[in-house]
């Protein structure tokens, strides 16, 4: 398949009326998907670091919270903000960011992830303020063009960037004592469920098309309603964690969830992408969605199921898979390139896979003693899979098209 064809999808990309100095400016997906790979790579190790008691802790937060806001509120924001900086100037027909705009929105990026790696050294409140820039910033910049054309259908996306941010708020207010200490696991299970609600959408818009156009397999289709009831049940779920709903509760919702989003993939084809890295490994990612989704509903009733195994299935596992495969996936697109995985790309894809598998079913099977062993395992691996797209990805990010277009 072409890459104009896969791209049609998203409309018809906008010709700025000046190209950036540097290419990487021209499109808001190079630097972000940049940086967030560089940043992936590198988090885990540092985490594992910490966690090993080889470093000591940074700022405020508790040593757990910090990893998973970075993993949320940093590394998925930033390939989110990759994703809908491209996509929104499509659908609309304008441009979102390019140039200096676009370098100071990343550079606010880099600045909250300074903010939060230096917290035990700034003045208390400081690396909070820094960190919550972005989110509104990103947001006003994607609102202008879909609130000007009138895009209602994706208006929901500036309501999610919306509950993203109030989450981050009340993770940074609870950890300065400002709010009680336990409202920030519970925003940061809400940021999480925000990430997966933007992930349900995008998923249903775009894989079966992928998919179809990619094998030519006529019957590959979506469902509408079920398409409607999946993200709405992901959404019913986010609303269960914000209000801090346990048990019985969660069960029902993740588990209608889940059923839910296993049965709108019913004929999204994903048996006929063997040969098809870029597609497999997106329903892969999907795969450990309605996993995690599962294990998040078996362990709101079972004690024997660990919450950690759950949060994993969805974060490593799904929102890993699916990051790096939509990275790849619309670097080659948006850079003029054929849509085809290169071999280093492939070994990429199936290290974050493992890595999933690892973190996810190995601590059940392994005494306690040899459990942080399989976190380094674990941490290796996603960190060899998002290095590698930055080895495999940078020249592609950093130079023109190929095709000589602009973007």
């Amino acid at each position: 398949m072409g890459a104009a064809r896969s791209l049609r999808l998203l409309g018809d990309a906008p010709e700025p009326k000046t190209r950036p100095r540097f290419a990487v400016l021209g499109k808001g997906f190079r630097p972000f998907f940049l940086i967030a790979a560089c940043f992936a790579a590198a988090i885990v190790p540092l985490w594992l670091l910490i966690q090993g008691g080889v470093i000591p802790t940074m700022g405020a937060m508790e040593p757990a919270v910090w990893h998973a806001h970075e993993m949320i509120f940093g590394f998925s924001v930033a390939v989110i903000a990759g994703f809908l900086l491209t996509a929104v100037a499509n659908w609309t027909g304008r441009e979102t960011l390019t140039g200096a705009p676009l370098f100071a929105l990343a550079a606010l990026w880099v600045l909250g992830r300074a903010g939060m790696a230096l917290a035990g050294v700034l003045p208390a409140g400081g690396p909070a303020v820094a960190d919550l820039a972005f989110l509104p910033a990103l947001t006003l910049a994607l609102a202008r063009p879909l609130i000007a054309t009138g895009n209602r259908r994706n208006f929901v996306l500036i309501a999610i960037l919306s509950a993203l941010f109030a989450a981050n708020l009340v993770v940074h207010l609870a950890s300065l004592g400002v709010l009680p200490g336990g409202l920030a696991r519970r925003a940061l299970v809400a940021g999480l469920d925000a990430v997966l609600v933007v992930v349900a959408i995008i998923l249903g818009r775009v894989l079966p098309t992928f998919t179809r156009n990619a094998t030519q397999a006529p019957q590959i289709r979506s469902i509408a309603w079920l398409d409607v009831a999946s993200v709405a049940s992901m959404a019913a779920l986010a609303i269960v964690d914000a209000l801090g709903l346990e048990g019985r509760a969660v069960s029902i919702a993740a588990g209608v969830a889940a059923t839910l989003a296993a049965g709108r993939a019913t004929h999204w084809g994903a048996l006929r992408t063997r040969r098809h890295p870029l597609l497999w490994i997106l329903h892969a990612g999907h795969a450990w969605f309605v996993i995690g989704l599962a294990l998040r509903a078996a362990a709101s009733v079972l004690p024997s199921i660990p919450t950690s195994s759950a949060t994993h299935a969805l974060t490593v596992g799904a929102v890993g898979s699916l990051t790096l495969g939509m990275m790849a996936r619309v670097s080659l697109g948006h850079t003029g390139r054929s849509l085809a995985a290169s071999p280093a790309m492939t070994w990429a894809f199936a290290a974050v896979s493992a890595a999933g598998i690892l973190r996810v079913f190995l601590p059940w099977m392994l005494p306690p003693s040899a459990y942080h062993g399989a976190l380094v395992a674990a941490g290796a691996l996603w960190s060899v899979a998002f290095a590698a797209f930055v080895v495999d990805y940078a020249r592609l990010l950093l130079t023109p098209r190929a095709d000589g277009k602009a973007g």
